[in-house]
């Protein structure tokens, strides 16, 4: 009984750790990419990173939890800025940023209201990404 409770435990921590090196792993593969393939490469870390967070802040770990937002942030951002400078995939990067800021909304409420503030900060963070790519598209100076 009590080596099945401990091989439990260690599957558990394998099963969290792999999201996290997953995006470490793309967010590098970004970085070697072509211009106009970074925006999706850093997009498809900083889910993963999402991904890992959501997972850190049900499992109770919430430094982890930060340190993946963190991650997501820093990836969004060069998703953003490898978007701008090629002029592709702003809409689907737009769409995307939405769609992650609406998942951190819900999980915003199932938090506790210590751990919230962080989380806002991210969704606030996303919506500025989302209101430069918009102005990228539709704004006066196209």
């Amino acid at each position: 009984m009590g080596a099945r409770v401990i091989l439990l435990a260690v599957l558990a921590g394998c099963m969290a750790a792999p999201t996290t090196v997953n995006a470490e792993e793309t967010t590098t593969g970004a970085q070697a990419a072509p211009l106009d393939k970074q925006p999706d490469a850093y997009l498809r870390a900083a889910q993963m990173q999402l991904k890992a967070a959501d997972e850190f802040y049900n499992a109770d770990k919430i430094d982890e939890a930060r340190t993946a937002l963190d991650s997501l942030v820093t990836n969004s951002d060069k998703a953003t800025e490898a978007a701008s400078r090629s002029h592709k995939h702003l809409k689907s990067l737009e769409i995307d940023l939405r769609k992650m800021s609406e998942h951190l909304r819900d999980l915003k409420g199932t938090l506790n209201l210590e751990d919230q503030p962080p989380v806002q900060t991210v969704i606030d963070h996303l919506e500025g990404l989302r209101t430069k790519l918009l102005d990228l598209m539709f704004g006066k100076n196209k």
